[in-house]
């Protein structure tokens, strides 16, 4: 016979066991546990554990912590100590939770983070730390996950049998199990779409499947569309909603324009970007016998094409906004709308949405109109057109803008043959462009002198290859050109909303509103300007944004003026779309919304069918479905912004590849302990200096001077100091570039 084996006991003691229990009690706070079941989901079944359970269970009971709720099963006690937020993850498996019962956001421990992922909605169990006294957290429950869908490389292990997909970024602390039968056939290292189906409570990763295969890691094509799949952004139009499309009746009816006011004959053109493939808005322009202007913002009558009901409009609800890349555009509506019907391109009639005013002299309002038009463009002229005729006649007088033609400078090249009815137009809509120019700076002035920010900041851009490769970078400044059509689109859209708010009874309508900026980060943003001798003063509403606009023009072509910029903007809120009009703080409006892009933007759809709505005398729109389509605008908004700064991002470090050899003078925008980061003064492009790469020193961080100090020698490497580096690793995969740095520029 052979001799039984006994187990031996375990005298190892379990540790961390009064918030293991409490973390499994406080999960599923509905149901009650045994000793054993807790043993159990603790993996462990000598009785030496089991009796530190019973014991520590007795102990938890008798601090009212837990309670027994049948003999020997308990609960948790349910208190107040419960909330809810945001869960942020950071790098290293730990992170914050945004909760709006508490001030500051709530630290959350790796240990504590069970099983929570970034964005994800979350229950939260808070108490002080000992030592510190400082609020903590634990993640007792998901209410709700961000996203299930995520992008990665696959990894296929050797025997074939099973993959992990390593998601892209670093928020995501684990890797997506998947059985080989459920990878699509993916090869190893393709990029992935990976949806989550499930996550068993004893596994280090969720399960999941591959539900689409992007291409290999690292092609342009593959790392683009990557990008729109992170957000959950599509790239291409469903044959259903492209079919839809492509059999709306797209003529421009006697019937229909019997129902417009007809505005054909009046000089209307668009002033748009050079590159620009759709034209949403254009401008009309008249001199009154009684000396004013009448003035029209014309807008794409998108809602005439886009029924309510329809795939497409479910379709564009959904996307809700236009992506803009660095190599492309993706559209919110299919390009037979967006580049073609709703288009406001020359020499063609088109249905559209205006507001109409009539102007002074001083560009006030002393009369408008708002409705259904249909216009004829007569001219159109990009922004460097433009520019060039408020350039070249600087000196111009309003009688000779208005008199005498023969002073207009159209900028039209000599070897350009002309029609004299297309010479004509041309001096007409550069008359048009001097006065709306002299207007637009009359209105803007008297909106900086309301409390407007002008936030200016400098737009990078590239210039591409055919292959889309970049062969340079250049910077998008806002001139005069732009103002001019920024003013007028602000114009329409304040008045629209205005005209909407005004009405009794009280009307549903879709506001762009922008609160005011958090105190806190006003100071932050203090303590970094007043490295390079800026001042902010915060005593009052109309003081911050004077002072705002102080700084923002006192940095104007210096090497901290990215970074200002950047800074400053970050300490604004964000500005969304909502049905509780609280003004918005940034433009100095206490009427503001979305009017003049609805080829790009769903909202403005919404404010057009809305509009038309109580012009036509119909009852209030339901606030609770409108609000609710606004959070879901707003949301695809944030997604569409970030895909596109991740695009600029990758674009970056595609150009910085073949440009490895070369110095650069770069300055330091931000620090921390774990390396610097430096923006490049001559194309935007930033990367990471690591602190453990500077060998000449063993480098510490001063959170006091926002620097890297040297231990021995005290060099210091601080925000805004300008630096010279090298590029050592750019990574297209993991978005990232990496510098070496040469050391300070003496320059």
């Amino acid at each position: 016979m052979t001799k039984k084996k006994h187990r031996k006991p375990s005298n190892n003691k379990i540790s961390n066991l009064t918030n293991t229990i409490l973390s499994i009690l406080k999960k599923d706070r509905n149901q009650s546990f045994n000793y054993k079941q807790i043993a159990a989901k603790l993996d462990v079944n000598d009785a030496s554990s089991r009796n530190q359970i019973i014991k520590k269970l007795a102990q938890l009971k008798a601090k009212d912590e837990i309670e027994e709720v049948e003999r020997g099963k308990y609960k948790a006690v349910v208190n107040t100590e419960y909330h809810t937020g945001i869960f942020d993850a950071a790098q290293r498996g730990n992170g914050y939770v945004i909760c709006d019962d508490f001030e500051n956001d709530i630290y959350i421990a790796s240990n504590n983070v069970n099983k929570a992922l970034n964005g994800d909605e979350v229950e939260l169990y808070v108490y002080k730390r000992r030592k510190q006294g400082k609020l903590e957290g634990e993640i007792t429950n998901i209410i709700k996950r961000a996203k299930t869908e995520y992008v990665g490389i696959i990894q296929i292990h050797d025997k074939k049998n099973f993959a992990f997909v390593i998601v892209d970024g670093n928020k995501m602390k684990t890797d997506i199990f998947v059985p080989i039968n459920k990878t699509l056939n993916a090869q190893d290292g393709d990029k992935v779409v990976v949806t989550m189906e499930d996550w068993p409570e004893k596994a280090d990763s969720p399960n999941g499947r591959v539900i689409k295969i992007l291409g290999k890691a690292g092609e342009h094509n593959t790392e683009i569309h990557s990008i729109l799949a992170e957000y959950g952004l599509p790239y291409e139009f469903p044959v259903e909603v492209e079919d839809f499309a492509n059999n709306i009746d797209l003529n421009i009816t006697p019937k229909e324009i019997a129902k417009r006011r007809d505005m054909r004959k009046d000089l209307t053109f668009t002033i748009d970007p050079r590159d620009a493939k759709d034209f949403d808005d254009a401008l009309s322009f008249e001199v009154l016998d009684n000396g004013l202007y009448e003035i029209g913002i014309h807008i794409a009558d998108v809602s005439h094409y886009l029924q309510e009901g329809t795939v497409l409009d479910d379709e564009a609800y959904e996307r809700a906004t236009s992506v803009y890349l660095v190599d492309r555009v993706v559209p919110m509506l299919p390009e037979v709308l967006s580049n073609g019907a709703c288009s406001l391109r020359p020499n063609e009639e088109k249905y559209t949405f205006s507001a109409v005013f009539k102007i002074n002299d001083k560009a006030e309002i002393k009369d408008q109109w708002f409705g259904r038009t249909v216009t004829y463009s007569d001219a159109r002229f990009a922004y460097e057109e433009a520019q060039a005729i408020i350039d070249n006649n600087a000196t111009l007088s309003p009688d000779d803008v208005l008199n005498n033609k023969q002073k207009i400078n159209t900028t039209i090249p000599a070897e350009v043959s002309l029609t004299d009815k297309e010479y004509q137009t041309s001096v007409e809509v550069a008359q048009a462009t001097l006065k709306l120019d002299e207007l637009a700076k009359k209105m803007r002035s008297r909106r900086m002198r309301d409390g407007a920010i002008s936030f200016d900041k400098v737009e990078v851009k590239f210039t591409l290859d055919e292959e889309a490769n970049p062969i340079g970078v250049h910077f998008k400044t806002s001139k005069d050109a732009n103002k001019l059509i920024e003013e007028f689109m602000l114009l329409a859209n304040r008045k629209v909303s205005e005209f909407v708010s005004k009405m009794k009874p009280a009307k549903t309508f879709v506001y762009r509103v922008h609160d005011e900026p958090d105190q806190s980060k006003l100071e932050a943003l203090q303590g970094v300007v007043a490295k390079f001798g800026h001042k902010l003063d915060f005593r009052s509403k109309n003081g911050i944004a004077s002072s705002l606009n102080q700084l923002l023009s006192d940095v104007q072509g210096k090497k901290e003026q990215n970074l200002v910029d950047t800074l400053a903007i970050r300490t604004m809120s964000k500005a969304e779309y909502t049905t509780d009009n609280i003004g918005h703080y940034g433009l100095a409006f206490d009427h503001y919304s979305h009017f003049t892009s609805p080829i790009r933007r769903y909202p403005d759809v919404m404010a057009h069918r809305l509009l038309q709505r109580y012009i036509d005398g119909e009852k209030s729109a339901s606030a609770e479905v409108y609000e609710e389509r606004c959070k879901h605008a707003s949301n695809m908004e944030y997604l569409a912004t970030k895909a596109e700064r991740d695009s600029i991002k990758y674009m970056q470090i595609r150009f910085m590849q073949d440009h490895k050899d070369e110095e650069f003078v770069g300055v330091i925008s931000g620090v921390t302990d774990w390396g610097i980061y430096v923006e490049i003064i001559s194309n935007k492009c930033e990367g990471m200096v690591r602190t453990r790469d500077i060998k000449d020193d063993y480098y510490q961080f001063d959170q006091d001077q926002f620097a890297l100090v040297g231990r021995d020698h005290k060099k210091v490497y601080q925000l805004g100091d300008e630096v010279v580096v090298t590029v050592k690793q750019a990574d297209l995969v993991k978005r990232h570039l990496d510098f070496n740095l040469i050391g300070k520029h003496e320059g």
